[in-house]
């Protein structure tokens, strides 16, 4: 996660904002606890290990939709941690996720979601889960539109009748 400068208007009410900055393969380097890995006057960047992704079966349509876009993606879940050691809150993420489906559901909640392209080497993985695991639904027949209920303009059923229409009386 990147704190980068706020620009233009809406920097006289925040100088810095946070972002998603990349998602990176764990690494032994990388430990086991959140921490800066630098701070300095065009920002800071935090590194966040000990995210797991799983593909699951069930939601290869997910998986499908990202992995056909002009540009796969990761989908990171982030919220603000109020409880840090210096006072000042920092965004903490709480799931990594290569489905559509499950960033439609966080945003679905008003959660923060960020996506940031994935690399080559994960977007060919994801392919071959995909490939593998991914079965289209078959299409429905459509009902024709001669038995298709009628209804007004405003969703009432509508009444349709081939007799002549009864003029008020007073005729001769």
């Amino acid at each position: 996660m990147q704190r980068v400068p706020n620009h233009g208007a809406a920097a006289r009410w925040q100088p810095w904002r946070w972002v998603l900055g990349d998602v990176v393969p764990q690494q032994p380097q990388h430990g086991d606890a959140p921490h800066q890995l630098y701070d300095n006057d065009s920002g800071q960047c935090w590194i966040f290990p000990g995210h797991t992704v799983t593909l699951f079966k069930d939601d290869a349509e997910g998986h499908y939709l990202n992995v056909t876009t002009p540009a796969p993606g990761w989908f990171v879940l982030w919220r603000m941690d109020e409880a840090t050691e210096g006072g000042e809150p920092i965004p903490q993420p709480q799931a990594v996720s290569l489905s559509y489906h499950d960033a439609g559901r966080w945003l679905d909640a008003q959660e923060t979601v960020e996506q940031v392209p994935a690399p080559p080497e994960v977007v060919e993985w994801l392919r071959a889960f995909v490939d593998a695991h991914y079965q289209p639904e078959p299409k429905r027949r459509q009902r024709p539109q001669s038995f298709q209920p009628l209804t007004d303009r405003f969703g009432n059923p509508a009444r349709v009748s081939t007799e002549q229409k009864r003029r008020g009386g007073g005729g001769a």
